[in-house]
């Protein structure tokens, strides 16, 4: 490298440097009482607006703020000039012009920043994933700052999608309690023609190690598989969870979550959206007015009614905290979900497993509700964003013109009766479709854990809707040493894979995608359990059981298992209840008390630390939110707790300082 081949030949018309510039025509709209009364800052806004060229006639208009995760540089004909770091917010900004362009069609004046966000499948497996879960706190504290930094906002619309990008935003505009705010879900990417959705590709390594796919199968299925450009993941992953759970509450319109990315009725809604913020600004309707406690539970149905990804157990108390409702508790997740069906076929839980676009086709979250109201399962009085409540959303829905067009376009181009993807209770009941999540709990989850119980195999249940297996621990210290046992074959079929460390002191939380996804795409995976402190992606099935708390590196039990070791696990699919306990030895089985006992005298395992690789972000991350409750509490800053932590142990370390020098 050189200085030579760094400037190259410079165009001597490049010197060419103005001095100055006339400036914007015209005069800012200005009236004496607002030189007297308005701060300086508020005038300097209006200077800087025209400098950026807005008309100075038109600066007087309702300024609403648009936050959005757009990532990537985009030519005007779509083409990538830069790559974002995934298709979910690679189109999130025609959603955000729409929206601005709307608003300035009915007088407002809009306003938009950005901060994009990572990729769970393209971290996964990598140290890029201990920085995701962290990355949700980091970028609603951003979103915050950025909504108050702008204090002449009236309203805020947030777009976004993806794992980490729309819990944030949710969380951010949670917490605004006294502005208007709405989120337009950023949509869906398409499947391929031929070939296979964007969570089966990710198992192409572990499949071609095993000699299941060949090379060129791999590198043409991958080529095929994000069909479109935007939008989220295919499946119901924590994506789209995500989306269903904004509607849910009633901070997205209704029919918004998973519409397909780019086409027309998905940048109609960025239009619609934008409406019913100028809308609830008129009317002065706020987020507290919306998102409740009764509103919190309504989130936690519709996740139960579609067989939502794990993940939102961090992230919808995460949103109950920012709106200052009642944190849910297990005993809540429970209560629901023996309540509530699951109604949806859709991937990954099947049995079919239809994508996402087709379940907005069949009628989306309001057609889902529609089937709830009739189990009374639904609170209808709460106010949603359309500044209508949620019963009379539904009465609109179940009569629309939308309704009945898309599930004809559903029936005429796939063939597909919309009422096989979502269904009646009687139906799901009949089709074998079980409720959503279990917490089971036992002598190596003494705090509890969590499993998907409806994607287990249903080959390897039982008549009575019970999930056993005994079987020897293979333990890991890393996921790398997992993944790489399942590609150098050894994890067999009857193994109990044990993977310890994972939890936010060990990794930051990570997710173990590529542990579950191997596990459901190899032949004999649906034989082997996993058990871990780490969490797992929204597409992940199967018998895996996470969330184990304590986490290993808190002095959790988990921490203490050996290979070889016994483990019992039973999953009642119809009950919602199930145990994870360790049993005794290869050589030895011992009774439950006794085994217990064993295991509480145990050393950890000697192998056991935190990822050298760690960042001190992430360190600090775990350790605010562990003190403010951890996971079971959504992996929250409680800020009186943290404070009050902090104050305990100033004066502590102050009080041993006083004894020292005495």
């Amino acid at each position: 490298m050189s200085l030579q081949s760094i400037f190259g030949e410079e165009d001597v018309s490049l010197y060419k440097i103005q001095t100055h510039a006339k400036g914007a025509d015209g005069s800012l709209p200005l009236t004496p009482e607002m030189l007297l009364d308005s701060p300086s800052g508020d005038l300097f806004g209006l200077s800087q607006n025209v400098g950026m060229g807005w008309a100075p006639s038109n600066l007087l208009g309702k300024q609403v703020l648009i936050l959005g995760t757009q990532g990537g540089i985009r030519n005007h004909d779509g083409t990538p000039i830069a790559l974002g770091y995934h298709t979910g917010h690679w189109e999130i900004g025609l959603l955000m012009k729409a929206s601005a362009q709307e608003i300035s069609r009915q007088g407002g004046v809009p306003f938009a920043g950005f901060v994009s966000d990572p990729c769970d499948g393209r971290s996964q497996g990598t140290a890029g994933m201990f920085d995701s879960l962290p990355f949700r706190n980091d970028a609603a504290i951003v979103y915050r700052r950025l909504i108050r930094s702008l204090p002449t906002r009236r309203a805020v619309i947030g777009v976004a999608t993806c794992d980490k990008g729309l819990p944030a935003m949710m969380i951010a505009l949670a917490s605004m309690h006294d502005l208007p705010t709405i989120i337009v879900p950023g949509g869906v990417t398409l499947p391929p023609t031929n070939g296979e959705d964007a969570g089966k590709i990710q198992t192409i390594g572990a499949r071609y190690a095993n000699n299941e796919i060949t090379l060129q199968e791999a590198a043409d299925l991958g080529c095929r598989a994000c069909a479109t450009p935007g939008g989220g993941c295919q499946f119901l992953g924590t994506a789209g969870t995500s989306q269903v759970v904004a509607e849910a509450v009633g901070m997205a319109l209704p029919h918004s979550a998973l519409a397909p990315s780019g086409q027309s009725v998905w940048m109609e809604m960025a239009k619609q959206s934008a409406r019913a913020a100028l809308e609830m600004e008129k009317k002065k309707i706020f987020t507290k007015d919306i998102i409740t406690d009764k509103a919190i539970e309504n989130a936690m149905v519709l996740h139960a009614a579609f067989g939502g990804s794990t993940n939102l157990l961090l992230h919808i108390p995460a949103i109950a905290h920012a709106a200052n409702c009642k944190i849910p508790t297990v005993e809540d997740w429970t209560r629901i979900n023996k309540k509530v069906p699951r109604l949806v076929d859709v991937l990954p839980n099947g049995p079919v497993g239809h994508t996402t676009v087709k379940v907005f086709l069949a009628g989306g979250v309001p057609e889902v509700m529609l089937h709830l109201r009739k189990l009374g399962v639904l609170h209808e009085d709460v106010l949603t964003v359309t500044g209508e409540t949620l019963g009379s959303n539904l009465d609109w829905w179940e009569k629309s013109e939308r309704r009945a067009i898309m599930k004809k376009q559903l029936l005429e181009a796939d063939g597909i009766n919309p009422d096989d993807i979502i269904m009646d209770p009687a139906k799901a009941k009949e089709k074998g479709l079980t409720s959503t999540v279990t917490f089971p709990k036992g002598n190596i989850a003494p705090e509890g854990s969590v499993i998907k119980s409806t994607s287990i195999d249903p080959s390897v249940v039982g008549e009575d809707g019970v999930y056993r297996h005994i079987g020897k621990a293979k333990v890991f210290t890393s996921e790398k040493a997992a993944i790489k046992s399942i590609k150098t074959g050894g994890i067999e079929a009857g193994d109990i894979m044990v993977v310890m460390g994972g939890g936010p002191s060990g990794t930051g939380m990570e997710e173990t995608y590529q542990l579950t996804s191997a596990l459901k795409h190899l032949s004999f995976g649906k034989h082997v359990s996993l058990l871990t402190d780490a969490r797992f992606s929204g597409v992940s099935t199967g018998a895996c059981i996470g969330h184990i708390g304590p986490e290993a590196l808190a002095g959790g039990p988990i921490g203490k298992l050996r290979d070889g070791d016994i483990i019992e696990i039973i999953i009642d699919r119809n009950q919602l209840v199930g145990s994870v306990n360790f049993v005794g030895t290869e050589n030895t089985r011992l009774s439950l008390e006794k085994a217990t006992k064993v295991l509480q005298e145990r050393d950890l395992h000697p192998e056991l630390k935190p990822d050298p690789g760690l960042p001190d972000d992430t360190r600090l991350w775990a350790a605010l939110q562990s003190v403010s409750g951890g996971t079971w509490r959504g992996n929250i800053y409680d800020t009186d707790r943290i404070i009050e932590v902090l104050k305990a142990g100033v004066e502590a370390l102050d009080k041993e300082k006083t004894l020292v020098q005495n």
